[in-house]
Formats: structure tokens, C-alpha cells, sequence
């Protein structure tokens, strides 16, 4: 399917690894021009020199989301490379286990920084140029607003408000025509996810323990998955959905217990 995409430029924080570097490849294959943010300018050159070597382009924008000045600055670079923008993912973040019991005000307002804070200040910073564009927005989230995990307060924090932001900003963009999206995570196998499970005492087992609570295949997410729906919702082929919290996950969050015994 030709979503369409062809030369759009298309800001992706986190767009360096996992799930982000995965949205990455996904807008190159369709022609679009994905600019990788980050925070490790080796790393967001890595990725993009993989997305070159398969004949796509890009760009890679040095920035350290947790502070607001940089996040004016990733989207000024943006724009003073291409003059536009036609589309922006909120991807950067991780579960850093900021909880209630374990945690204290300069530690959770930290992560909110980290984790919910500069996608309030991308969407700002890029709002005029995706205003010029009627461009698309999509929030990448996770089931902890949902589902709650326990010892990560900060964390399901945040990503209640990117919900709650993804339904707030498809209300106030409608007179521009930009829609606004998300995709929510359950259990996707991403570098990161790997590097946690292998410091539990026997990954293998709590690894299967975590397939067989995933309805659909009782398999993980892939990134391709997630990436997929992320550039479908960025295109013109979704050109009537916004607002929505679209869950890429094999029923993990909404699909009766039942189903896999519980």
C-alpha cells in the first residue's frame, strides 16, 4: 500500500533504537524523511546510516529531551534543514521505576521530564510548521496508564497524560486539520525490554510466563508491528482517526482473562 508519504519530513524522538528506530525504517521504506532525535548523536548516526545504506534519507538531531531548551532546539535544526514539517512521534522514554514507596519529588518530576514533558514541548515547538502541513501527530504509549505495574509511579504517570494529551490535542487541532493519535504498548521485544528481563534471576521462564499471558499467538509484539500502525496513523489512509489510543498488543490489555486461563 502506498501510504503516501513520500518526502514528508517526520520528527521521531527516540528514533535511534527500538521501537523508535523501528518508525524510522518503517517512514523510510515509504519514502519519507525521518529525522531521528536523540540523545547520542553516535547512536542516531548508526541508525541512520542503516536507513541510508537501504536507500533511504533522514537526519539525525543531537538532543537531550529531559531539557526543554533542546527540545526548541531539535525542532529549530528540523526546520532549518527542511523549512517544514509533516509529521512528529513522541516515542522517547523509558520505565525507570520511579515509585511510590521507592522514589521522591526530584526523582518523579525528573521523570516526567524524561518521560512526558518534551512531548508537550515538541508538539509546541513543531505546532506552526504542522499547522502549514496539516500534519499528524502520534503519541507512543504504554499499558501502565492502564493497567497499573506497581514501583513505577513517575512512569504511569506520564503515559496517563500522554493518553489524556493525545485526546486534548486531536480536540484543539481540529480547526487545522491535524489528527492526533496513539499507540499503546503492552510487551514488545525491543533491546531494552531484553536488557531487563536478563536481570531477573531466570529470564527464560518469566519469558514465557509473559507469552503465555498474550492472547493472540502467545508471542511478544514485534517492532515491526508497532511501527507499522505508528506510519499508517502518520498518512493520509487514516485520514479520518484521531483521538484514538489504538493498542497494538495481541489483546494483552483488553481480551478476557479467560482466554488464557487466568
Amino acid at each position: 500500500m502506498d501510504l503516501q508519504l513520500t518526502d514528508k519530513v517526520v520528527v521521531v524522538t527516540g528514533g535511534a533504537k527500538g521501537i523508535g528506530e523501528g518508525i524510522c525504517r518503517a517512514l523510510a521504506r515509504e519514502g519519507a524523511i525521518p529525522v531521528i532525535v536523540g540523545r547520542n548523536q553516535a547512536d542516531n548516526l548508526k541508525a541512520l546510516a542503516a536507513i541510508e545504506k537501504s536507500g533511504g534519507a533522514g537526519y539525525a538531531v543531537e538532543a537531550e529531551l529531559s531539557d526543554p531548551a533542546q527540545c526548541l532546539k531539535a525542532v529549530e535544526e528540523t526546520v532549518a534543514r527542511y523549512g517544514r514539517i509533516e509529521g512528529l512521534v513522541n516515542n522517547a522514554g523509558a520505565n525507570d521505576g520511579i515509585g511510590l514507596e521507592q522514589g521522591n519529588y526530584e526523582q518523579f518530576m525528573a521523570s516526567l521530564h524524561r518521560n512526558v514533558v518534551h512531548y508537550y514541548l515538541l508538539a509546541h515547538h513543531a505546532l506552526p510548521y504542522l499547522k502549514e502541513s496539516r500534519g499528524a501527530i502520534v503519541n507512543i504509549g504504554s499499558k501502565t496508564a492502564e493497567t497499573g505495574q506497581g514501583g513505577t509511579s513517575a512512569y504511569a504517570a506520564a503515559n496517563g497524560a500522554r493518553n489524556a494529551l493525545t485526546r486534548e490535542w486531536a480536540v484543539e487541532l481540529l480547526k487545522y486539520g491535524i489528527r492526533v493519535n496513539a499507540v499503546i504498548v503492552a510487551e514488545c521485544w525491543t533491546p531494552l525490554y531484553a536488557r531487563w528481563i536478563n536481570t531477573l534471576p531466570d529470564p527464560e521462564a518469566m519469558l514465557q510466563k509473559i507469552r503465555a499471558r498474550i492472547p493472540l499467538g502467545n508471542r511478544m509484539t514485534t517492532v515491526e508491528e508497532i511501527s507499522d500502525m505508528a506510519v499508517f496513523l502518520l498518512s493520509e489512509k487514516s485520514s479520518h482517526t484521531t483521538g484514538q489510543l489504538i493498542h497494538v498488543d495481541g489483546g494483552y490489555v483488553h481480551l478476557d482473562r479467560a482466554l488464557i486461563g487466568e
